[in-house]
């Protein structure tokens, strides 16, 4: 209990810093509102973007394209990396390609994914499929690899055959490094999501920056950018909380 409300106490001052440095710059800029709005224009906005019930749409469409995203390509590569992981004669020939693709953007592969896909939610769930597919891939392969041996010989002991050593013990002796990729993922396909939804959709934060830059309404474009920081640092908080969970039942340590 002591440490949430530390951790409650140190988010709440962050944001108050950020604020009144936010409010000192402006207060010195020699731009106008309409170019660099002040904290409480800003504010306003979004107390605005809510009453009209923009925001909340917005964050629905976005959030629902993210979960089908990050969660598709969470359980396959997790899949995928523990299957390479016991098998790394057949990854050494798969991380080539692996490493070839891995850092092309995946907004790169925008023109191609419209052609395929068409256009709506499909495009920026891909974006975010991508985003988030090699990090945990690797992730995945390379906490498998450095399992101590000794879980595996416990395995063959016992006489526990695949496929259920792979879930039973691989899995739950690598997670904790497994996780560490699974956040790195989590950062990146959000980032993208909103890039994503900059080319063609009707919806979405990433539509909503798109949009207010438009009409230039700045007000309205930093009240976006505010909430996608917002819900990326909730969606960060809460996956900590699930991995934490996780690994108490599994044994794990708590940091």
């Amino acid at each position: 209990m002591k440490k949430t409300l530390r951790g409650v106490r140190n988010v709440v001052v962050s944001f108050a810093l950020l604020i009144i440095l936010w409010q000192a710059v402006f207060s010195v800029s020699h731009f106008s509102e309409a170019l660099f709005p002040s904290p409480t224009t800003a504010f306003k906005a979004l107390l605005e973007t809510i009453q009209d019930g923009t925001l909340v749409g917005n964050i629905a469409a976005s959030l629902k394209r993210f979960a089908i995203g990050y969660a598709s390509a969470v359980v396959v590569a997790v899949i995928l990396g523990l299957i390479l992981g016991v098998l790394p004669r057949v990854f050494q020939f798969v991380n080539p390609i692996v490493q070839l693709l891995r850092p092309i953007s995946p907004m790169a592969w925008a023109p191609f994914i419209v052609l395929w896909v068409g256009i709506g939610d499909a495009p920026a769930t891909v974006v975010v499929f991508i985003a988030a597919f090699f990090p945990v891939l690797l992730s995945t392969v390379s906490a498998v690899v450095n399992i101590d041996p000794i879980y595996f010989k416990v395995a063959r002991n016992f006489g526990v055959k695949q496929p259920y050593a792979l879930w039973k013990i691989i899995f739950p002796a690598a997670f904790p490094q497994i996780a560490n990729g699974i956040h790195l993922a989590l950062g990146t396909a959000w980032v993208f999501l909103a890039a994503g939804e900059m080319n063609g959709v009707q919806s979405g934060l990433g539509y909503m920056v798109v949009d207010a830059r438009n009409n230039l309404r700045t007000d309205v474009l930093l009240a976006a950018i505010i909430t996608i920081g917002a819900l990326g640092l909730a969606l960060d908080g809460a996956l900590k909380f699930v991995d934490k969970r996780i690994l108490n039942t599994w044994g794990g340590v708590e940091n």
